[in-house]
């Protein structure tokens, strides 16, 4: 772990490869867990308001879950979730075959809302646990990415770089600025 400005970053997003690879995984992490996606209360706000924007690209089981449950819900462990469909997929999966995809993310790719999708899904494998002083920048580990991870190490593209768009919008240019020369002298100091 190393501290960069108010966050605490764990080494394994620098030591670790992974490169999201759907054709394997069929988007797993979208229908698979216990839980909706992590939101900031932030992002609650933004749901409501995109909701009719993007009705029309979910799934009719989708807008059941959203239109009964609410466009976010309270997680068993009071965090604040996108909502599921009966505790499986989240509300806002949509399908190209058999592949898993958001909702949200191909209303932002047509133009028709200007939020990509809740940072904690753009950020993944990385999780971020924030505290009253600082955040906890971790790389959440899952069997279901064994062939994101592989397809990483093959094209050797370390963690931080395959997130490199979500690290930039949660915590800024000049943050991950920073990252990249820590990155630098870790990666130098692995070569001694």
């Amino acid at each position: 772990m190393f501290q960069l400005g108010k966050t605490i970053v764990s080494e394994d997003i620098l030591e670790k490869d992974f490169v999201c690879n759907l054709t394997a995984c069929k988007g797993g992490c979208c229908v698979d867990g216990d839980a909706g996606a992590p939101l900031s209360a932030e992002e609650t706000k933004i749901l409501e308001a995109i909701y009719p924007k993007i009705k029309s690209y979910l799934r009719p089981e989708g807008v059941e879950a959203i239109e009964r449950l609410g466009s976010w819900v309270v997680g068993t462990e009071q965090d604040l979730e996108t909502p599921l469909i009966d505790n499986n997929d989240c509300a806002y999966v949509i399908f190209d075959g058999q592949t898993a995809l958001c909702g949200i993310e191909q209303a932002y790719n047509e133009g028709i809302i200007d939020w990509k999708k809740p940072v904690s899904c753009h950020l993944y494998p990385i999780r971020i646990k924030d505290f009253t002083e600082f955040a906890a920048v971790n790389y959440d580990r899952w069997d279901i990415c064994d062939p994101a991870c592989t397809l990483g190490n093959e094209l050797q593209v370390p963690v931080y770089r395959f997130v490199k768009e979500a690290l930039i919008r949660r915590f800024g240019e000049n943050w991950f600025a920073e990252l990249e020369k820590v990155a630098e002298e870790y990666q130098k100091e692995r070569r001694k």
